[in-house]
């Protein structure tokens, strides 16, 4: 088995446990045990698509036999850290028909209305469903805390209700696999560019997202803030560096992997005799050559 095979990627990024966090010292472009390169790196994201798929249709199966539990990708980062990349190239590698992929925007006046996790409580996934949230709940002490949306006491009050959130979904058979696609400040600027000069890229170019460059150093306080302190062993972070699309994917496809492997679904046993509706099928098939006959 290949080192980046054998490797619990879920250890290596992980989040440590406890104390601050310094964002400054993990590299965007790091490929921690993975492929060799970008062609490795696309062809073992190919090659983790039939167990991936294996795994779903087990979690799926066993839900119709009264097993509650599901996954749900949680992925935040900066703009253009590549949220909409990841949901592309890796959900799928899924049957769409079991998963549920919701992205979140600023809030409608509705969702303003009541509680933050209200919106969030609505998309998640079913039982045997794999969901997948582009932006989530923590924008709530991210984007908000960074403009002073709203004042000091009410987002960092949150932490703690995002933590007991948390803490209620994995008591109720939800497996969270939040993962914040790390970029550096100069891969942004070079993907902002390239959507400049891609005409067909244009329509994702915003000229706010310049203006949000401003922020950048506040936006990393608060991830790295937001980071450590929603991170129970039940529902850890991951830092996934960015800068390398391919490796993303890759780290992204590998942790989702591992998690359903730990989960282990099964194929519910039949509540019906097998070997009778066999003879059954068998023996229509008999009957119909003796009226052929």
């Amino acid at each position: 088995m290949a080192k980046s095979e054998a490797t619990d990627l879920r250890e290596l990024l992980r989040v440590p446990p406890g104390g601050p966090l310094d964002l400054g010292t993990y590299d965007p472009r790091a490929t921690p045990a993975g492929p060799r390169n970008k062609a490795a790196g696309r062809a073992a994201v190919t090659a983790l698509g039939p167990e991936l798929a294996g795994l779903q249709e087990r979690l799926f199966a066993a839900a119709t036999a009264g097993d509650r539990r599901r996954l749900l990708l949680v992925l935040q980062g900066m703009d253009t850290s590549g949220k909409g990349g990841t949901v592309k190239h890796v959900v799928k590698l899924f049957d769409p028909s079991g998963c549920r992929i919701r992205s979140f925007k600023s809030p409608t006046d509705e969702e303003r209305r009541h509680h933050f996790l209200w919106r969030i409580g609505k998309q998640l996934p079913q039982s045997g469903e794999i969901g997948v949230f582009d932006r989530s709940h923590y924008e709530d002490v991210l984007v908000v805390r960074v403009r002073g949306l709203v004042p000091r006491e009410v987002w960092s009050r949150r932490y703690d209700e995002i933590n007991r959130f948390e803490e209620s979904l994995a008591a109720d058979g939800v497996t969270l696999v939040k993962c914040f696609l790390h970029i550096s400040r100069e891969e942004q600027r070079r993907r902002l560019l390239a959507r400049l000069d891609n005409p067909a890229k244009r329509w994702k170019f915003d000229p706010v997202d310049i203006d949000e460059r401003r922020y950048w150093a506040a936006y990393r306080e608060a991830y790295a803030e937001a980071l450590a302190l929603c991170n129970p062993d039940h529902a850890p972070w991951y830092i996934v560096p960015g800068d390398r699309k391919w490796y993303r994917d890759w780290a992204v496809s590998r942790l989702l992997l591992e998690h359903l492997t730990e989960l282990d679904p099964r194929y519910p046993p039949p509540s019906y005799d097998v070997d009778g509706c066999r003879a059954r099928l068998l023996g229509e098939r008999v009957k119909g050559r003796r009226r052929a006959g």
